[in-house]
């Protein structure tokens, strides 16, 4: 008994967590997506350091060859003039100007090395953030039209009920009203047919007083009485 309590209990525990998965899994996805787009921010940030070092490495390349060159010009005109104690001090800051160079290009060589992975590492999660944000969309969309679904399913049991009880109602509304219209109708007739003018009328047909409504022979009678009178 025991053991199938531990194990309802593990279960439930186990649907439980599923069910939180599922209900903050998008959080959870936004978040993690927040926190990739940051670390490509960072990466971004590091590449642009990296080209701006690299250039700045180029330009004190381009200075260090320049005083080079000046010196050498300036080395050989002193040789030249026979002043081997000046080429010789020139040959020496041309030595050092020369492994300030290598070590400028070996710096660069460096720079140039790490700008491109940084970049390949920058495209790579740009496209890979790019794809997981389509996909993102597409689960909102679809968490959306699940809840709007259930939305809709558990919003209509409640008129699944009202529904048909509305329309019994306005039946028996219009059978009371049709009930009612026949009743009045009836009670109409009932009262024509046994009100005082029509006992009158029936007195008057057996020739028991005057005529209370004037009929189509009264006028006939009236009209030949008109053509046969003289005229004055």
């Amino acid at each position: 008994m025991f053991k199938t309590v531990l194990t309802l209990f593990r279960g439930t525990v186990a649907v439980a967590e599923e069910e939180l998965q599922d209900r903050t899994a998008l959080v959870i996805l936004d978040q993690q997506m927040r926190d990739a787009a940051a670390a490509v921010e960072r990466s971004k940030r590091a590449l642009a350091l990296a080209i701006a070092q690299d250039q700045q490495e180029g330009r004190r390349l381009e200075a260090t060859l320049a005083r080079i060159a000046d010196l050498e010009v300036r080395a050989t005109a002193a040789l030249d003039g026979g002043r081997e104690d000046l080429a010789r001090e020139a040959a020496q800051a041309i030595a050092g100007l020369e492994a300030e160079r290598d070590a400028t290009r070996t710096a660069r060589a460096l720079f140039a090395t790490e700008i491109a992975r940084l970049k390949r590492h920058v495209s790579g999660a740009e496209a890979r953030i790019a794809e997981l944000d389509r996909g993102r969309r597409i689960a909102r969309a679809s968490e959306a039209v699940r809840n709007l679904r259930r939305g809709g399913i558990e919003a209509a049991r409640p008129y699944e009920c009202t529904l048909p009880e509305a329309e019994a109602t306005l039946r028996r509304l219009r059978e009371r009203q049709i009930e009612a219209q026949a009743a009045d109708e009836a009670l109409m007739e009932l009262d024509a047919a046994t009100g005082p003018i029509t006992t009158a009328e029936k007195l008057a047909e057996q020739g028991f007083g005057p005529r209370i409504k004037t009929t189509a022979d009264d006028v006939l009678a009236r009209l030949k009485a008109g053509r046969s009178a003289p005229a004055n």
